[in-house]
């Protein structure tokens, strides 16, 4: 397979979820973590981010809430190349209404090969990788064969 390079500057675009149950571990975490991710662009989903921004002090990109499109939003930003970097605590005890859609945002995180951290242990590892505030070249495969395959057979009369 071929790939191209995509690169990430030094400067992340790092999109902050969290679960209901989830959110109190995710501002903690933020809050211990916060020097690093003042040095980087963040952005969120609804309530999460609202929570993010008053406690750390400084601006979080707000979509919106995870039930209402937020999780979409955000994988549509990494289709679209404007995240980098993905940190999601997920819930997996308990079955969320929006499951398709959370289910949706991992496989855009995988498509794209995004860094994706799902609880704190990852996110540590992550953030304090020597590649964090470094320039980074994400290999991805090149999806053009994939894009241009026949879509529809020969239909006979």
């Amino acid at each position: 397979m071929l790939y191209i390079k995509l690169p990430m500057e030094r400067r992340k675009k790092i999109a902050l979820v969290a679960h209901d149950n989830k959110k109190r571990d995710l501002l903690e975490w933020a809050k211990y973590n916060r020097d690093i991710l003042a040095e980087h662009e963040v952005f969120a989903t609804g309530t999460t981010g609202k929570i993010l921004e008053k406690e750390l002090g400084f601006e979080i990109f707000k979509l919106q809430s995870g039930p209402l499109g937020g999780d979409q939003q955000i994988g549509a930003k990494i289709v679209d190349g404007a995240i980098d970097f993905l940190i999601f605590f997920w819930d997996p005890l308990e079955t969320q209404p929006h499951d398709p859609d959370v289910k949706a945002l991992l496989r855009m995180a995988v498509v794209w090969n995004i860094p994706t951290a799902c609880n704190r242990a990852s996110a540590d590892f992550m953030v304090s990788s020597a590649l964090m505030g470094e320039e980074y070249d994400r290999l991805l495969p090149d999806y053009e064969e994939y894009r241009r395959r026949p879509v529809f057979e020969k239909m006979e009369d």
